[in-house]
């Protein structure tokens, strides 16, 4: 079948938003608002990716509501699904296997307390203010990822297209082809997240990072468990840092929060600056749930569901610039996650609210899209990731004890304002060690109780993807990735991928990388810490991917 006598539909709109997350949806919802209030007519679409609104959300989360208050200032009597509100704030520092050091709750840096927040799922979260922008007069498309940027003739942004359906693997169009549409609007959202596809080309194109310190990365591999009634505890929020992470010379951090209906959300979070290439994020996880701290809840438990999610954590230092040409770049696609927190929900909302009152006086009237960097640096999201610039980059450069005590004399004690800048400039694929310098990591079998495999955790993210069709993890050159990443490297894709995407076969004769896409939970790990930058995350066929219940 020939696709070239097919040309594309396209929509005209005020405002396209992509991605259905807290920042996307924030914004939809605030121009709405906007738009009610002054009697204006605005056409406002949102371009989601997943099957639903939600489907590919994944956060611990501890929800700080700040910006849902200025938002939706009546949430509770609306039924936002804030349902269990933080009631006791535990600290670790892991020693080891067997043991743990409680932090008492003086010592805790002030942004990691958690009075006032609330134990959430964000997927839940998401859908809810779905709900709310389309009773406000937003069309939300789910399953249609946008997956190329439009430009007008003088290089302004035109729109977006959404990818095209139908395609074989071998690229030739089938009998169920339909080649996308575009939607042209006046003003385009980015919002898609970690490490969006469309967000890091744009950075890439028009070098918004110019200015900026290097951006760094954290893989976060989450569990939802259904624990025994009489180990539950709604609303215990369980922090540690250390062990297993220790052992390797590595950073990062885990969690463990009580919802209610007998739920607990743990994981953890691993600094993609590992130096390692024995590391495995997965495997990391899997052995710290048999430490005592961690088994006493979960021992007689059953796991229902898993996840895993790259998470943008260099901060206001590594901020691109975020406004473009005809667009905004907001939320975690631009790195608005305040990391000294571990929370990125609140910001990437604020982040929206922010450009929908820019964009609104935009298509409405004589307001310019840069008038964005003013109301972001007026606004209280500016001050916060100010406060909390440096959190990062100190744990990088000093360790986990030294940083964190820098952290603590800087939050606490001057709430965020020393006059330092800490610099970490080595960029997350860079900093992997020859395998030949690094001692190796015996990590012990699954037991099938508390640890399990990759296998039998994708299964229960419930991941698909339409198998014949374009793989959307596009290797540049098949030999780098034997003569580098394999040899030198030892092939860090089977353990830096928390789904079981990318295998090395024959590896004794004549090595080859083997790309499982059909796992793949959109973590983008790949895209950041393949060592040879030659790896590339572009969007599926719509609906693939997880598809989280209540993650």
């Amino acid at each position: 079948m020939s696709t070239e006598q097919i040309e594309r539909e396209s929509m005209e709109v005020d405002v396209v938003i992509i991605g259905g997350g807290p920042a996307g949806l924030s914004a939809a919802c605030r121009l709405m608002q906007l738009a009610q209030k002054e009697e204006k007519e605005l056409a406002v679409v949102v371009l989601e990716k997943a099957s639903e609104v939600g489907a590919h959300i994944l956060s611990g989360a501890v929800f700080e509501p700040r910006a849902m208050e200025e938002l939706f200032p009546d949430w509770k009597e609306m039924g936002a699904p804030l349902n269990t509100p933080v009631t006791e704030d535990q600290l670790f520092m892991f020693k080891d296997a067997k043991s743990a050091m409680s932090m008492p709750h003086w010592t805790h840096p002030k942004p990691m307390r958690n009075g006032g927040n609330y134990i959430v799922s964000l997927g839940e979260v998401c859908r809810w203010l779905g709900e709310q922008a389309e009773a406000l007069g937003v069309e939300i498309f789910p399953g249609f990822p946008a997956s190329e940027v439009l430009f007008n003739d003088d290089g302004t942004i035109k729109g977006v297209a959404t990818g095209e359906m139908g395609r074989g693997k071998d690229g030739e169009a089938k009998g169920s082809y339909e080649p996308g549409m575009e939607l042209h609007a006046k003003v385009t959202l980015f919002a898609e997240g970690c490490r969006g596809h469309l967000g890091k080309q744009l950075i890439e194109k028009l070098n918004l990072d110019a200015d900026s310190e290097t951006q760094h990365y954290g893989i976060g591999i989450k569990e939802l468990w259904k624990i025994a009634p009489e180990k539950h505890k709604p609303g215990l929020v369980v922090h540690g840092a250390g062990w297993p992470h220790s052992e390797s010379g590595s950073t990062g951090g885990s969690f463990l929060y009580h919802l209610d209906d007998n739920l607990v959300s743990m994981g953890m979070i691993t600094d993609l600056s590992y130096s390692n290439p024995h590391v495995s994020p997965f495997d990391e996880l899997q052995r710290f749930k048999h430490h005592p701290k961690i088994s006493q809840y979960l021992e007689g438990g059953e796991r229902i569901s898993y996840g895993a999610r790259a998470i943008t954590k260099g901060g206001l230092n590594a901020l691109p610039k975020m406004v473009l040409p005809g667009g905004l770049l907001i939320g975690c696609d631009a790195g608005t996650l305040n990391f000294s927190k571990i929370k990125g929900s609140h910001t990437a909302m604020k982040s929206g609210m922010l450009a929908a009152e820019t964009v609104f006086s935009v298509v409405t009237g004589d307001g310019k899209l840069a008038d964005y960097e003013a109301h972001f640096k007026n606004s209280w999201l500016y001050d916060e990731l100010y406060r909390s610039r440096n959190f990062g980059a100190a744990i990088h450069k000093f360790g986990t004890w030294i940083g964190g005590a820098f952290n603590y004399i800087d939050q606490n004690l001057f709430a965020g304002k020393l006059p330092i800048k800490l610099s970490d400039p080595k960029p997350d694929h860079e900093a992997l060690k020859p395998i030949a310098e690094c001692k190796p990591i015996q990590y012990p079998k699954p037991d099938g109780k508390l640890s399990f495999d990759k296998t039998s955790s994708v299964y229960l993210s419930s991941t698909n993807h339409e198998e014949d069709q374009p793989v959307h993890l596009q290797l540049g050159e098949a030999s780098r990735a034997v003569a580098v990443n394999f040899k030198k490297f030892g092939g860090p894709e089977e353990r830096f991928c928390p789904a079981g995407v990318y295998e090395y076969v024959n590896k004794e004769e004549a090595p080859e990388l083997r790309i499982n896409a059909q796992n793949c939970v959109h973590c983008k790990t790949c895209d950041i810490k393949d060592p040879t930058k030659n790896i590339t995350w572009v969007t599926p066929e719509g609906t693939g991917g997880p598809n989280y219940a209540n993650m």
